[in-house]
């Protein structure tokens, strides 16, 4: 199988775009009001008043519901990778469908193979991802039920307010986890448009880059958590750390 040099480009640009933007996002959090930066605040929030409840019935609740929600994704994941594998084994079907579709570019079978492989590739690393997100919500669950007691005189207020930091850091790997795993279904619907053109697999990974950058950043939802904090979007000030 011999690519063309188009499609190494479009290829190399897709994962190139993807590194860099994790990478971006993860350092820009430190200095930009972002929303994985005001969620870790809001989870350090969380973990504060947990220490301080007599009941964390309704927090369990709570953390079962974002739990749920993950193993959805990784269960729906598994069911994705069965139906691009049964694809990959009837790939001279996907051809003829292409085939038919107008302005396809080049739909050899080998071709089609070697994409639908690294189709195949992209959801196991979301199967990953999703998973190790659910492995770290179960820890938090062991961190909630030890929780320091509300009446406990045992802890002292700074040892209330390390575990409340340590336990929010975990929940916060865990959504970073999940983020990840989401992040791959995006750019895995971009990767779809690299079986029509190449060119179109280009223009549609940098669409998906903007959407992510544009609801990290410069969403609604962004504004109304920030609020909550009485911050606006922009550099993080020296009162972004203060909770």
């Amino acid at each position: 199988m011999n690519l063309a040099l188009i499609d190494i480009i479009a290829l190399v640009f897709f994962v190139t775009v993807w590194v860099t933007y994790t990478q971006f996002a993860r350092i820009r959090a430190r200095s930009t009001y972002s929303l994985s930066h005001i969620l870790r605040q809001l989870r350090i929030d969380w973990m504060r008043t947990l220490t301080r409840k007599e009941h964390q019935i309704a927090d369990a609740a709570l953390l079962g519901n974002v739990e749920r929600t993950v193993t959805f994704f990784a269960s729906s994941t598994v069911l994705v990778l069965a139906g691009v594998i049964t694809l990959l084994a009837s790939a001279d079907k996907v051809v003829e469908v292409l085939q038919s579709i107008p302005y396809t570019a080049d739909t050899a079978t080998d071709k089609v193979q070697f994409k639908l492989a690294v189709l195949s590739l992209l959801f196991v690393f979301a199967f990953f991802k999703f998973t190790w997100s659910i492995r770290q919500f179960g820890f938090v669950s062991v961190l909630m039920g030890a929780a320091p007691q509300y009446r406990s005189t045992d802890f002292t207020d700074e040892q209330r307010e390390i575990f409340a930091r340590q336990a929010a850091k975990v929940i916060d790997q865990a959504g970073h986890e999940y983020n990840n795993g989401l992040r791959a279904y995006y750019f895995a619907l971009a990767f779809l448009c690299w079986f029509i053109h190449p060119y179109l697999f280009i223009a549609s990974t940098a669409v998906v880059v903007l959407v992510l950058y544009r609801r990290e950043y410069r969403s609604k939802v962004l504004r109304a958590l920030l609020a909550t904090k009485g911050w606006e979007p922009g550099p993080i000030t020296d009162n972004g750390d203060a909770s």
